[in-house]
């Protein structure tokens, strides 16, 4: 457990644990496993917020979750949400989500009573990278959701490239935005690769005058057209001005634990 303090606006802030972990495509009970023994590690270290990445329990893009994938609530969603309240603090968490016959990339806030207060469907799918392809959330379901931590809203990886969401995220003035990401890159380019996922997370802050938390996983791609390529980690934590105030570990399992300033507003 690493940590780090961001600067207190006036003593108010989000006592956040990164959570970067090793996701193993299809591995369910093996990710469970290691989002539980992350959950452990932040509430041990009194964190109020658990930040975990994209699809954390199938892998992006893994064509087996059109048969494997739950509904949300559901089978998968109800065993994070008791963990949850097992743990006693806030979590954000993508997983893949089946409605109808159709497939999401997903995120959900799950409060420390073990309750959903807020759902993301990630529009900015990539459909080229899997067959067939994730379906598109709906723009206007973007949203915020009003806590005693503050105010706080979802966007999923390639959701914060586009500057209309980032719009919409503005609009609904949120003190921090959390957004679980599947940064892949050939293994080649890595670490350099971070320092796109560093810029984009800066970028988005700038974008939304809000805090960002970019939760990266660690692993490989193992289905698609992207086969092999490689999960960095690096995942960043940065305040409303674009300032850093976390990078996890390159290529590592790391938490991370940091206190997010809340702008006055």
């Amino acid at each position: 457990m690493n940590k780090a303090k961001g600067k207190s606006n006036g003593g108010r802030g989000i006592r956040t644990a990164i959570c970067q972990i090793f996701c193993l495509d299809g591995d369910r009970e093996g990710n469970f496993a290691r989002i539980e023994h992350a959950l452990a590690e932040a509430a041990e270290s009194e964190a109020r917020l658990a930040c975990f990445p994209e699809s954390s329990l199938l892998g992006w893009v893994n064509a087996a979750a059109h048969q494997r994938a739950c509904p949300i609530p559901g089978v998968d969603s109800d065993r994070l949400c008791r963990l949850t309240e097992q743990y006693g603090l806030y979590v954000c968490i993508g997983l893949d989500e089946s409605d109808n016959g159709r497939l999401y990339g997903s995120a959900i806030l799950i409060d420390p009573a073990g309750q959903i207060l807020l759902k993301h469907r990630k529009i900015h799918v990539l459909p080229e990278l899997m067959t067939p392809p994730y379906t598109p959330g709906n723009e206007a379901d973007v949203a915020a959701v009003t806590t005693p931590l503050g105010r706080i809203g979802l966007l999923i990886c390639a959701d914060t490239f586009v500057p209309r969401l980032l719009d919409r995220m503005r609009a609904l003035a949120v003190d921090v935005l959390l957004a679980p990401y599947g940064w892949a890159a050939p293994e080649t380019q890595w670490p350099g690769h971070g320092n796109e996922l560093h810029r984009v997370v800066r970028s988005t802050a700038g974008a939304i005058g809000a805090a960002v938390v970019g939760t990266d996983l660690v692993g490989q791609i193992t289905c698609g057209p992207w086969t092999g390529q490689v999960y960095g980690g690096q995942s960043i934590a940065v305040d409303a001005q674009g300032n850093t105030l976390a990078i996890a570990a390159d290529r590592d399992r790391d938490i991370q634990l940091i206190d997010i300033p809340l702008v006055s507003r």
